[in-house]
């Protein structure tokens, strides 16, 4: 198992194992999480198991194309959330990113830091060119958060995302090498 960690000065952004599958479980299982998720919320543990189950296998991989990570809090030591960053065909140099935090560490910031640290590893370390993400046009506070850190709103996805209130368009946000980020 690799042990990559990237830290801030609140969080630190480790590698998922599987200890993490209830406290993973729990956080997909929030309907406030689920709201602008595709994921839906699992019926069971089973199910959780079997979505994360090919996010341990990508992270275990000598060079790795799929990170997942858990978002834990460095003081209180509790999983608060998880963080994706997907690498693209390598020709192109680039990567998508996507979060998702527990309801409870909403508004204070997180999801900004965890993010900037993110786009730091995969521009400073990975050497990428162009990061992506995106969100549901109804996600106002996951837009605010991309916008905070540089990310600019590039284009609309209409009717994309398959949510549990039906089909929503998708924010298209990026940021390329040499951008600003705050």
């Amino acid at each position: 198992m690799n042990k990559l960690e990237i830290q801030t000065d609140r969080l630190m952004l480790r590698l998922i194992e599987w200890t993490d599958v209830e406290v993973i479980h729990r956080l997909h299982s929030l309907p406030e999480t689920d709201e602008f998720n595709t994921l839906g919320i699992p019926e069971n543990l089973q199910e959780t198991y079997e979505v994360i189950t090919p996010w341990i296998e990508d992270n275990s991989v000598a060079e790795i194309r799929n990170y997942t990570f858990a978002i834990q809090h460095k003081k209180k030591g509790e999983f608060i959330g998880l963080f994706g960053l997907r690498l693209g065909p390598k020709k192109y140099n680039r990567a998508e990113v996507w979060y998702k935090l527990h309801l409870d560490y909403w508004n204070k910031g997180y999801a900004t830091e965890a993010l900037k640290a993110v786009l730091k590893y995969g521009f400073d370390v990975l050497k990428l060119h162009r990061i992506e993400a995106g969100c549901a046009v109804d996600n106002i506070g996951s837009a605010k958060v991309m916008e905070k850190v540089g990310m600019q709103k590039e284009g609309r996805k209409r009717k994309i995302l398959p949510l549990q209130s039906g089909w929503s368009d998708s924010f298209e946000y990026a940021i390329v090498e040499g951008d600003v980020r705050n």
